[in-house]
């Protein structure tokens, strides 16, 4: 056995419970071969074999962000950063800051705005941005993603107007006139504007991914799950063209290149361990953030907003079954409670068709994204129907001041990962960067403690009931992930034959305070047996 490097002197946690606990681990290739004690695995060594001495630090099985959108995401380190600015104020600043950089002409792109996080709460308008921008066109995305500012250059180049209609599940904020306010909400709106932003070539998607993918391995991060445009996997392939790719990826198909997916006959888990492809990418509903999750019951304070449907749920479903027949898995947005209610129709029927056509359950893991806010009545259908529950720990701690504002009583079955765990669903979480943080360890500290980093609201956190204790957060992030990218029986825990993907901290995540976790550092990321960020030794 010619091994090609070995772990020693490390307080392992392998999360694999025929052996939980070791101090030292062989790896051959891109796998883990034996673990044990630090005297047999060095019996194992060889003359060209790596040592590596891990001090006595921490060492447990690589996080996988379930929910990202990798594109935007290296997109967003490159354009103006409004990632909840204080102010509008102090937003416009930024603004012209970056106007006085460009030629005239040329756009001003932005990210991570929430009006709610301003003195007003009131949507800002065009003619703040006309302001600060009167000769570029201005491309603001807000925060949830779901909402766009624009300035009236840029308008003017989509020609849209007040006699421009709503498209459908989209929504063109208008004053009493029927004029554009300059405010879009969700894709079909947005794309409006969108589509006259020039795009980026996939050499300038490569470069940015190349530095985001250094930013996330620092973090912890051994792979993540996609669920931006084909531009992205473009830029994926050539990475992994050039041996570039150190992160494993999943990807989803979104629904615009659902028949092409299809025409093409691609299937769940086409690919290999570094790079496949997950399932259809719909949306069934809008944000919190922007007032479009779809709802049972009206907004508080809002007696005549529901939401925005974004997919019909007639269309919904025949995608849907079209998709399982295919051999795709559906992963599905829904925010709002009737969009999880209407999901959970849509997905209910599609397990009927496949109990007649004698496909297993495991053989379609279809999932529900975010499902921030769910019926009580609908709790436990995720279990029943064998649905993952992929959510964001983070956006509970992020968005619970508006749940409690917008959704009132309601907000006791919004982010209940603990509900969800109790009923008996899969439980996979993420960060769905860049509308939060990308860190794994912010959203295990948010799913143990409900609190934000200040300790706000309180000692024991919002809505303590539904706090996870730490085993179950990592899971989450690690055992969950490889369950739904299909890798369940060579990723997510330490093992014999287990992809040798792991990372190295400070701390022992097990013996801190709860609220000290955002204090552990990452000292080390490993990826398929290579140290692909290293801080120690």
């Amino acid at each position: 056995m010619n091994i090609d490097h070995i772990i020693v002197n490390a307080n392992i946690h392998t999360l694999n419970p025929g052996q939980p606990y070791v101090s030292a681990l062989a790896i051959m290739g891109e796998r883990v071969v034996a673990m044990g004690d630090d005297d047999k695995i060095r019996k194992l060594a060889g003359v060209q074999t790596q040592i590596t001495n891990a001090e006595g630090y921490t060492i447990l099985p690589g996080f996988v962000d379930a929910h990202v959108h990798w594109e935007a995401f290296s997109r967003s380190l490159t354009i103006v950063n409004l990632w909840e600015v204080p102010s509008k104020e102090e937003a416009l600043r930024r603004i012209q800051h970056k106007v006085a950089q460009l030629p005239a002409g040329e756009w001003v792109l932005g990210f991570g705005w929430v009006q709610d996080m301003w003195e007003n709460k009131v949507f800002p308008t065009k003619e703040d941005l006309d302001r600060v921008a009167p000769n570029h066109p201005v491309y603001l995305r807000a925060k949830s993603g779901h909402a766009a500012w624009v300035n009236s250059v840029a308008l003017r180049m989509a020609n849209v107007s007040a006699a421009t209609g709503d498209p459908p599940g989209g929504s063109i904020k208008r004053d009493g006139r029927g004029e554009p306010t300059g405010i879009l909400f969700e894709d079909p709106a947005m794309r409006l504007v969108n589509v006259y932003v020039p795009a980026s070539t996939v050499e300038q998607l490569v470069g940015w991914m190349d530095t985001a993918q250094a930013n996330v391995l620092r973090m912890g991060l051994t792979g993540f799950h996609d669920f931006d445009d084909p531009t992205c996997m473009e830029a994926l392939q050539v990475m992994r063209e050039r041996d570039e790719l150190g992160l494993r990826v999943v990807k989803q198909i979104n629904q615009e290149w659902f028949e092409h997916a299809l025409e093409l006959g691609i299937r769940s888990g086409f690919g290999d361990d570094w790079l496949r492809f997950g399932g259809l990418k719909l949306f069934a509903d809008g944000a919190l953030g922007s007032r479009t999750a779809l709802m049972i019951e009206a907004y508080e304070g809002e007696p005549d907003n529901y939401g925005i449907a974004v997919v019909d749920k007639e269309d919904m479903q025949e995608m849907v079954t079209r998709a399982t027949r295919k051999g795709l898995m559906s992963t599905i947005h829904a925010i709002g409670d009737k969009a999880v209610h209407d999901v959970l129709d849509v997905l209910e029927i599609a397990r009927q068709h496949e109990q007649q056509q004698g496909i297993y359950r495991e053989e379609r893991r279809h999932r529900i994204e975010h499902v921030q806010l769910i019926h009580p009545q609908d709790v436990t259908r995720l279990a029943e129907l064998d649905i993952i529950a992929s959510m964001q720990p983070i956006h509970a701690t992020g968005d619970y001041e508006m749940a409690d504002a917008y959704w009132g009583e309601r907000a006791e079955y919004s982010y209940c990962w603990r509900k969800q765990l109790n009923a008996g669903a899969r439980l996979i979480f993420g960060s769905d960067a860049p509308i939060e943080p990308i860190e794994p360890l912010k959203g295990i500290h948010a799913a143990v403690t409900r609190r934000r980093a200040n300790g706000s609201p309180g000692p024991d956190g919002w809505y303590p009931q539904e706090r996870l204790n730490l085993r179950e957060a990592i899971h989450a992030y690690t055992m969950g992930p490889a369950y739904a990218a299909g890798m369940e029986d060579r990723a997510g825990m330490l093992a014999a034959n287990y992809l040798a993907d792991l990372i190295v901290l400070d701390q022992d995540l097990f013996n801190v305070p709860p609220m000290d976790i955002l204090d552990v550092t990452v000292l080390g990321t490993m990826v398929g047996g290579i140290w692909r960020y290293r801080n120690f030794g």
